[in-house]
């Protein structure tokens, strides 16, 4: 994602007052499990940029930047990793996947997660230099349930940013796709954004 974006995406995010606390890293290697590792998605499987193509990081432990304004420490303690996507222009996406093992706690995550987001939301439109507004585009029937949120957000100093965000579960283990880009919320892809979701957590395994 382009500095411009990510700043003014990051700036938004970090006035809801939100902090991750530790740094954000993955179990270490001896808490790891023998089941396979859950696949990421790729670049081509993003919504269609209408005019740049889609780049897809190496895959990395830990948890993406733009993810810990918003969740911060219910991501704690997990064996996590991401994949940060970038096009040429404003528009970038990043997919968390989070192996938790049991399929109880698994469903208790996800759920806090979709809670999560909506909570971010308040926290920014309370800030005096920050107009934050939510949608829920409602949930997708793929493996054990995935569900679409957005938040566009507006600075006073004029900076205008719209994000998609998904949280899917596919048994033990969570995955978390979100978009953004400069714009509003009719520039949000959200029917291409349901696919590619459902995309991420039918490939987990």
């Amino acid at each position: 994602m382009p500095k411009r974006t990510r700043a003014g995406a990051l700036t938004a995010l970090a006035v809801a007052g939100l902090t991750a606390g530790t740094a954000l890293a993955a179990a270490p290697a001896g808490a790891a499990t023998k089941a396979p590792a859950p696949k990421f998605l790729s670049a081509s499987e993003l919504p269609p940029h209408p005019s740049s193509a889609w780049t897809a990081g190496k895959v990395t432990d830990g948890v993406p930047e733009e993810m810990q304004h918003c969740f911060g420490e219910a991501l704690l303690a997990y064996d996590s990793r991401y994949r940060t996507f970038r096009t040429e222009l404003e528009t970038g996406a990043e997919q968390l996947n989070v192996v938790v093992g049991d399929n109880a706690k698994a469903k208790a995550l996800a759920t806090r997660l979709d809670k999560e987001v909506r909570r971010c939301v308040t926290r920014m439109d309370s800030d005096p230099e920050i107009e934050a507004r939510y949608k829920n585009y409602g949930s997708l029937r793929v493996e054990e349930g995935a569900r679409v949120h957005g938040f566009a957000t507006r600075a006073s100093w004029g900076a205008m940013d719209i994000h998609l965000v998904s949280v899917g579960r596919d048994g033990g283990t969570v995955t978390v796709v979100q978009w953004g880009q400069m714009g509003d919320f009719t520039n949000a892809p959200v029917k291409a954004f349901k696919k590619t979701t459902t995309t991420a957590v039918d490939k987990l395994y």
